[in-house]
């Protein structure tokens, strides 16, 4: 059973920083693509950022210089480290891998 559980988000003043965590259970990230997206109030899912197989990232353009995805093979976990965050930034942010989705968690940037 694959489980992805987020953790670390909260509120944040405009120019803060916040760190997520996606713990995994039941696949093992280094052999996987993962990724994380946000969603807005009333606007669809959108893709922030993906570590591959490989190691490699990408970004959407919005967050480039300011976040970073990195993962930790012994624990299997992933984050996104997020810096000079911007009030555009407050969204559920959601880990996803293959065909799992964990349930979010909320981060709120202030102005």
């Amino acid at each position: 059973q694959v489980q992805l559980v987020e953790s670390g988000g909260g509120l944040v003043q405009a120019g803060g920083s916040l760190r997520l965590a996606c713990a995994a259970s039941g696949i093992i990230v280094s052999s996987n693509a993962m990724y994380w997206y946000r969603q807005a109030p009333w606007k669809p899912r959108e893709f922030v950022a993906i570590i591959s197989r490989s190691g490699s990232t990408d970004y959407r353009d919005s967050v480039k210089g300011r976040f970073t995805i990195s993962r930790d093979n012994a624990k299997d976990t992933v984050y996104l480290q997020m810096n000079n965050l911007k009030p555009e930034d407050t969204a559920v942010y959601y880990c996803h891998a293959q065909t799992f989705w964990g349930q979010g968690t909320q981060v709120t940037v202030s102005s």
